[in-house]
């Protein structure tokens, strides 16, 4: 430390008149002492003052510049130095250096960059709007044959690009067509990992999703797919995960999906369909993820099931009923609920027997593949009133939507419950279906749901209780009674909030159960006729015509 303590004095006479022989040695000491012990010579750095000697040293022209990089790249890997060479001015000068021909230059002003900023979202954020990265981008173009250099451009870009702000500027360079240039070069798996873990955040942006489709990734991704599958070392099971990972990604970009879809006849849709008949449980993933990313349409929906991938992705799901592969199971309902959206599909899909299948899995236990299957069986009896009649009567569903009703600490999968059992009620408007959902206890969750703070579920939930009374109120009546449906009908006209579809429908939900004794005696009790009669003022003329016929049945039957 003596040897230090000297050089770090020589270093401040030495700085001031520039002499470049005995700076270097004085470079060299302090180079060597960080490598023996880093900690204690950062802290020997600091406390002489030498960090503010260093922007003057950071000279473009000067010989002693890539050691002066060097010595801050080694002392900011200790997070104490970071903040102190940030304040003594170090940054911008660095970045200049970007700008320099020299490679080494460059390697360890990368570094020296990269180990300052490590880990701090807002120096990196600095860095960016500095304009460090179309700089990098371009040394990544110009350099790409220097390994050392390639890796410190990618290092920066993966810590970059995990910073929204980063993603426009990125998406303003050519970095799509040098990753995948730099891709296509690389054979060791190690490298193309590196690649991967920029591409996957810069992939989350769409704009640079398809810029990466247009420079050709897509093949990259086959390619190493092709590669991987049979493999059974784990570096081949990684690459193969990442890149079928990497697929699925960029087809969440609608124009980046659609360029891949072409209509349909696109080879990298075709191979992507291959993959769903496949043995190996990550394509068979990606596969069914990649059609539901596809099905975000109607017309690539129409298309779909019109070439027949119904079949293969209930094949699949058959599969999977006895291997059970959870994530497997909810890619393939998620497909089969997107392609389902489109009405001309509802017919074909029910008559391939999607619902039967669907209802196999009934029994998991895994509340995101309940949630897939409620949301598919109810896309697909939307309109469907001959499907809703025969999913609506069978017991053993009703009483497992029922128990999915009370599921509180998942309220997607409550929430999709509780809409399914109100869809079978409204598109079957079948006296069965209601018989069966009184009996399986489901009239109280029809209730409850009418206060939820969703319009559309309340809309949906208050449609389903008013058939329930249209069509079966002697049975509903006990159940009516017992889940305070009147109450809730009050709180629902009183309330100024609430919708003007949902004052609509809570007035002809009066008006039907009116025929029961004790429902009519609840409606007395709480005065609904002055609720009812200020309604008539409303300025929806479908209200205010409903709220006069509503006041007129309750004044004739007070």
């Amino acid at each position: 430390m003596d040897n230090l303590s000297e050089a770090l004095e020589k270093l401040k006479l030495a700085s001031t008149d520039s002499a470049t022989d005995s700076v270097e040695s004085c470079l060299d000491c302090l180079l060597k002492a960080l490598v023996n012990n880093n900690t204690e010579a950062s802290v020997k750095i600091q406390e002489m003052g030498i960090l503010p000697l260093l922007p003057t040293l950071l000279n473009p022209q000067s010989s002693c510049t890539p050691k002066v990089a060097n010595i801050i790249a080694e002392m900011a890997k200790n997070e104490f130095m970071r903040s102190p060479c940030v304040e003594a001015g170090l940054i911008p000068p660095l970045i200049q250096l970007l700008n320099s021909t020299d490679q080494e230059v460059l390697l360890q002003t990368g570094r020296a960059l990269g180990n300052i900023c490590y880990d701090s979202h807002s120096l990196q954020a600095q860095l960016i709007n500095m304009g460090v990265i179309p700089t990098l981008v371009k040394l990544l173009g110009v350099h790409s044959h220097n390994t050392a250099l390639t890796e410190m451009c990618l290092i920066a870009f993966g810590n970059l690009a995990e910073l929204e702000s980063s993603k426009e500027q990125f998406a303003s360079t050519n970095i799509a067509e040098e990753l995948v240039r730099l891709f296509q070069k690389q054979s060791e798996h190690e490298k193309k990992e590196m690649i991967f873990e920029v591409l996957a955040p810069l992939a989350e942006n769409d704009v640079i999703k398809l810029q990466l489709v247009e420079a050709g990734l897509v093949e990259c991704l086959l390619e190493v797919v092709g590669q991987t599958v049979d493999g059974e070392r784990e570096e081949d099971i990684a690459q193969l995960k990442t890149a079928s990972d990497l697929m699925v990604l960029l087809l969440l970009g609608d124009e980046s999906m659609q360029k891949l879809f072409e209509g349909g006849k696109g080879s990298v849709f075709q191979r992507v369909l291959s993959w769903i008949p496949s043995h190996n449980h990550q394509l068979q993933l990606a596969g069914a993820l990649a059609i539901a990313n596809f099905a975000r349409n109607d017309g690539n929906c129409i298309h779909m099931v019109d070439t027949g991938i119904v079949q293969k992705l209930l094949e699949l799901l058959d599969r999977h009923v006895e291997e059970g592969n959870v994530t497997v199971q909810h890619a393939a309902l998620s497909a089969l609920r997107n392609l389902a959206i489109p009405v001309v599909n509802k017919s074909k899909m029910l008559s391939a027997g999607v619902a039967d299948v669907v209802l196999k899995f009934l029994q998991s236990e895994m509340p995101p593949v309940q949630f897939k299957l409620l949301g598919t069986l109810r896309m697909l009896i939307d309109t469907q009133a001959e499907a809703a009649d025969q999913l609506g009567t069978n017991g053993k569903l009703v009483e497992r939507l029922v128990e999915w009703c009370e599921a509180k600490d998942h309220a997607g999968v409550m929430g999709e419950s509780n809409r399914l059992l109100s869809a079978l009620i409204r598109h079957s408007k079948s006296k069965e279906v209601v018989k069966t959902v009184i009996q399986g206890g489901g009239v109280k969750h029809l209730v409850t749901m009418a206060t939820s703070e969703h319009m559309i579920m309340q809309n949906e939930a208050l449609v389903a209780l008013g058939l329930i009374a249209a069509l079966d109120l002697v049975a509903a009546e006990k159940d009516f009674v017992g889940a305070h449906l009147v109450s809730v009908l009050h709180k629902l006209l009183s309330d100024e909030r609430s919708a003007p579809e949902i004052k609509y429908n809570s007035m002809i939900l009066i008006c039907a159960v009116m025929g029961s004794e004790p429902l009519h005696k609840e409606v007395q009790s709480l005065a609904f006729i002055d609720v009812v009669s200020k309604l008539r003022a409303h300025e929806n003329k479908t209200v205010s015509h409903q709220a006069s016929l509503t006041e007129q049945r309750l004044t004739a039957q007070s």
